[in-house]
């Protein structure tokens, strides 16, 4: 067995075990140790690509390079973490009657089913099976979102369902249309049928694609997967889905759900650019990526839910790092990668917080809750650090990638540059508003502390200050490899 084999077979597996354990705590340990089996897989897989490179797999529907290899391994870190967190915070919702123990058993099997489309996503080479992943991906949230059983969450999974449902069924046109592009280019008279959409396929004749068709698909293709990355105007579901949601489905579908999706559109994006040679796909990018960017900062302000303040910084965050792909630049290119693996820690460690907070304050609204860290240290500047460290404060890892994201559009797109610094200043001045007062505010009685394990938070944030500060000599090395096949179009490329 492979690395790659035993990466997705893992999940797979442990999601059919665990329809068969019914004892909750039992299922909760399993669920951990699964993840952490897919972690050290993610990890094997990552060394296979650090000696040897670019790997095909021999019936060529999976391929791993340096693009997708450090995704892979940050799904399975964040992904491991955020069962970690869930153990207990699913046994206390289960101690307060907020869920059964069936329903508790349904969450575990979707936890695994959904890290199994998301590896699915990132390894396969069809784009026709990108289109299964992301779906399937899809379901499994949209069954964990209404897991609460209330009239909100099931309003918010119908929402949820219905939006993606919408994109996702773009995104199938625009992949049918990639077809019909290669097609015309009777690129199946040298091919046999099932290759035509595989992406080392695609991306060695990218130039005899039609360009035409490929544009309109590329059109569709935004549409369909960027209304899973939460680009405005197709977000609406995503406040709702983290607001509703148990906590730990808002962890893993804000730090990787998202940038899968993202990683899509990264892959079209270089299919296009190959075959148009203009920069249509970049400024598509760049104009819906800005548009979030500066619509999700002035929403900040108007929030008065905790779980869904942080959705509308996702909103942001995802939008600003669209914009850095869009530009294209290797600068630009290489921040929004760290920008990537800086948000899917800090957000995921804000979102482990967050659902010790909602205990403490036995509620999500904001104006309930002040005083956290004087009721519970531990989690009082876990918030303030996590909200620091997102809001792009220096030595954090979220300054870095945001400072190479706005030298990379000065030197572009330099009349750009007022509208970032001014969307950054929204974006921080709506994230204190209601963090300084739920920190710092006067502790309410009723407020107690809960038990609280943070060294989950802890570690994620000493990554996120590490790589703000150095970062590692084989990850930049990776970052740099990244960078070169998005912003050249390479397809092969050995570490």
């Amino acid at each position: 067995m492979n690395a790659l084999t035993f990466l997705l077979s893992t999940p797979l597996f442990g999601a059919l075990l665990l329809i068969f354990i019914t004892q909750p705590r039992r299922a909760a340990w399993l669920n951990n140790f699964i993840s952490f089996i897919t972690f050290i897989a993610s990890l094997w897989l990552a060394y296979e690509i650090f000696k040897n490179g670019a790997q095909l797999s021999e019936n060529k529907q999976f391929y791993i390079d340096a693009l997708n290899i450090y995704l892979i391994v940050l799904t399975a870190f964040v992904a491991t973490t955020t069962a970690i967190f869930s153990r207990p915070y699913m046994c206390y919702e289960l101690k307060y009657g907020r869920v059964k123990i069936q329903h508790l058993r349904f969450y575990h099997v979707m936890y695994q089913g959904f890290i199994f489309t998301m590896l699915l996503a990132l390894t396969t080479n069809n784009l026709g099976l990108l289109w299964v992943a992301m779906e399937a991906a899809t379901l499994t949230t949209v069954l964990l979102v209404s897991l609460y059983r209330t009239p909100e969450s099931i309003e918010a999974a119908w929402k949820y369902f219905i939006l993606c449902g919408v994109g996702i069924a773009q995104a199938l046109f625009g992949t049918v249309l990639v077809y019909f592009a290669a097609e015309q280019a009777a690129l199946h008279h040298a091919l046999h049928h099932n290759e035509t959409l595989l992406w080392n396929v695609l991306y060695e004749r990218a130039d005899q694609l039609e360009p035409t068709v490929l544009s309109i698909a590329f059109v569709f293709l935004l549409v369909g997967y960027g209304t899973k990355v939460g680009l405005v105007p197709l977000h609406n579901w995503l406040p709702d889905a983290h607001s509703e949601g148990p906590t730990p489905m808002s962890a893993v579908l804000s730090g990787l759900l998202l940038n899968v999706a993202l990683y899509a559109l990264i892959r079209l994006k270089v299919l296009v650019d190959g075959s148009l040679q203009t920069d249509l796909a970049g400024y598509l990018m760049m104009g819906f990526g800005l548009l979030s960017f500066i619509v999700a900062s002035f929403f900040l302000h108007r929030q008065r839910d905790i779980k869904r303040l942080f959705s509308y910084s996702s909103i942001e965050h995802m939008g600003l790092m669209t914009f850095a792909f869009g530009i294209g630049t290797p600068l630009a290119t290489f921040g929004g990668l760290l920008h990537m693996m800086m948000h899917s820690l800090t957000k995921s460690s804000i979102f482990i917080t967050v659902g010790h907070v909602a205990h403490i304050a036995g509620t999500q609204r904001i104006e309930k809750i002040r005083g956290l860290i004087r009721t519970q240290p531990s989690v009082g500047w876990s918030l303030l650090i996590g909200t620091a460290a997102i809001a792009g404060f220096p030595p954090f890892g979220i300054f870095t990638s945001e400072f190479l994201i706005l030298m990379a559009t000065m030197k572009s797109f330099p009349w750009l540059t007022l509208p970032l610094l001014f969307g950054l200043a929204v974006a921080f001045a709506g994230l204190f508003k209601h963090v300084q007062n739920m920190v710092y505010g006067e502790m309410p009685q009723t407020q107690k502390a809960v038990p609280a394990n943070m060294w989950v938070v802890i570690l994620q944030l000493f990554l996120v200050l590490w790589f703000g500060l150095s970062l590692p000599t084989f990850l930049a090395y990776w970052f740099e490899q990244a960078t070169y096949l998005i912003s050249n179009g390479i397809l092969w490329s050995f570490l």
